[in-house]
Parts: C-alpha cells; sequence; structure tokens
C-alpha cells in the first residue's frame, strides 16, 4: 500500500533575539519567574515592517528547495498551517507558493493552532494514498509576536516566531506516517481565544482600546487540558500500534511549556534522553514547533527510528501522530 513519508525538512527564525533579561525591562518579570514556570530563556522576534507569517514560511521553503535541490515546478500542493495568517483574505499558502515560484501547485490555509502540524501533515498523507498529489509542502509558519500583548507579564514571555516546512512524498517501504489520532472540543473556546477580530467581533476603537486583538489564555485551565489530552492521545496511539515504551525512538511534543513537556513525557515512562525539547531558545512557535525541533535535531534522527508527535491548541484541538522516520541526514 502507497504511504506518506516526509523526504526534507527545513525551518527558518529570525535574527532577532528578545532574552528574558530584555523583556524584564518591558513588563514586570524576571528570567528567575520564567524559566521556573515555562522554561523558556528567549524567543525569536520578526520585527521587520511589513513582513509576516508568510516570509517566514518563505524562507523555510526556499531552504528546503535548496539544501535538497528540489525543483520549485515539481511542488504539487502546498498546505500552509497557521493562526497568524498575513491577511483575513487571501491566504498565506498563496503568499508563499508566490513568493517561492510554485507555479504549478495549488495552496490553502489549514487553521488548527497549535495541532497545525500535525494535523496539516494527515491531511497531506491522505491526498498522498489517494494518488492525488505526489510532491507535498507543509509549511507551519508563525509571526506570534503579532498576536502577543507585550503588557500581559502573563503570556508575552510565552510566544516566538518561526517558521517550519517538510517535504511529504509517497513511498513503497514501511516507512513514514503510520498513524494519527486527532480531538476537538469547542467547549475549550472561553479559556483561548483572540476575543476580536473575527466576524462575531469585529475590529472597532472599543475592541482595540480593551487590547482585545491579542491572545487571551486561561493559563490553569489550558495547562490541566494539554497535559490530560496529549498524554491520552500519545498513549492511545502507542496502543494502537503496539509501540512499547522501550521501541519509541523520540517523542516530539509542542514546545508549549517545559512543565507540560515534562508532565507528558514523565507519564508516559519514555526516557526523557528521547525527549526532544528546544523550547528554551524559542519560546512557542505554535504550528511551527514539532517540525522546527525535528530540524532542529535532524542530525540525530535515522532513518528506520520510530517517533511520536503529540500537540494540543486553542480549540481545543489536539492529537498524537507515530511515523517511522524515512531518511539519514547528511
Amino acid at each position: 500500500m502507497l504511504n506518506a513519508k516526509i523526504s526534507a525538512i527545513a525551518s527558518y527564525v529570525p535574527d532577532d533575539i528578545l532574552d528574558n533579561d530584555m523583556l524584564s525591562r518591558m513588563v514586570d518579570t524576571n528570567d528567575e519567574w520564567i524559566t521556573t514556570r515555562v522554561g523558556i530563556k528567549e524567543r525569536r522576534i520578526l520585527h521587520e515592517e511589513g513582513k509576516g507569517s508568510g516570509y517566514l514560511g518563505i524562507k523555510a521553503v526556499e531552504k528546503l528547495l535548496h539544501d535538497y535541490g528540489v525543483e520549485a515546478d515539481r511542488i504539487d500542493l502546498l498546505i500552509c498551517a497557521t493562526s497568524n495568517p498575513d491577511y483575513r483574505f487571501p491566504s498565506t499558502a498563496s503568499v508563499i507558493a508566490h513568493g517561492c515560484g510554485l507555479k504549478n501547485a495549488y495552496a490553502y490555509d489549514i487553521q488548527a493552532a497549535c495541532a497545525g502540524f500535525i494535523v496539516t501533515l494527515q491531511a497531506a498523507r491522505a491526498y498522498i494514498q489517494a494518488g492525488l498529489y505526489k510532491k507535498i509542502l507543509v509549511v507551519c509558519a508563525e509571526k506570534m509576536s503579532s498576536m502577543t500583548d507585550y503588557q500581559d507579564r502573563a503570556t508575552c514571555p510565552l510566544f516566538g516566531d518561526a517558521a517550519a516546512a517538510v517535504l511529504v512524498e509517497p513511498t513503497e517501504e514501511e516507512l513514514g506516517i503510520v498513524d494519527g489520532e486527532f480531538h476537538i472540543d469547542g467547549s475549550g473556546l472561553p479559556n483561548l481565544l483572540m476575543k476580536a477580530g473575527g466576524s462575531v467581533k469585529p475590529a472597532s476603537h472599543d475592541t482595540v482600546d480593551a487590547r482585545e486583538h491579542y491572545i487571551y489564555q486561561e493559563g490553569r485551565v489550558v495547562y490541566k487540558h494539554a497535559v490530560r489530552d496529549m498524554l491520552s492521545s500519545t498513549l492511545s496511539v502507542m496502543k494502537r500500534n503496539n509501540l512499547t515504551v522501550e521501541e519509541v525512538d523520540w517523542l516530539v511534543p509542542h514546545q508549549a511549556n517545559l512543565r507540560i513537556i515534562e508532565a507528558v513525557a514523565g507519564r508516559t515512562k519514555i526516557d526523557p534522553a528521547k525527549v526532544l525539547v528546544n523550547i528554551q531558545h524559542y519560546g512557542n512557535t505554535s504550528a511551527a514547533s514539532i517540525p522546527l525541533c525535528l530540524d532542529e535535531f535532524k542530525s540525530r534522527l535515522k532513518k528506520g527510528d520510530k517517533v511520536l508527535m503529540t500537540a494540543f491548541g486553542a480549540g481545543f484541538t489536539w492529537g498524537a501522530m507515530y511515523l517511522i522516520w524515512a531518511f539519514d541526514t547528511k
């Protein structure tokens, strides 16, 4: 049976670093407070005026095409996962496709918040297995700073800007995406959202004055659900595929909060050395966090490695995915 595999990966982060000491001069916080609560030391910020998530996505795709010698004209489809689109319309995927010269590709966006990478990867897998496309770019592009309130000490230390891209292709080998499980619970709406700017509450002087165009999060509620739901979906995928803890080579959780990562990993009883973590350098980059982490540690990944990924985001939306890594990084 035809399967879908990741055959290339690349990422991009802006040059500008916002570390905890710099943040403490902007809002009432400090390095110890941030580090002990969320494990973040610094994050990358895209400061250039007129550049958004699309720019980050273009840079990640250009790097992938260059590093792996992939011709732009051979890409059939580009799917962009983002919570920070350049515009309400058109799609950010269309901006990235045009910017990278993908003349033969269709492109569209997916909104699945911080679970965007695994949700979009599942869609790419379905297209491959159906035989509709052969070369699909999954791009996660997030200018999180665009909706971060730097007057809110509870949320502003959390987020950073980044993009990552993977190429998904068909394979007849016993490699690639094996299984995925996804869930949604709309009752989580009041706990994690941007209150204004959509059709329910369009932008106005009042919404701007009330600072309702930034991320609103009830941290304790989100933490509780994230730990429970990332853990349950990970264990479910392991059970369905008869995966023991010892057989798992890598666990790659969404990089939202180090305490969440440690709680989920600890309860799975997966060896901490097998848990990939880079949140200390980049913060929460939403949909980009898992592929950014995979790209950073790709030199450790070997063909045939069994990889588990899990994420939780606004919606509430969450899930887990199991794949067998398809290539050795040179």
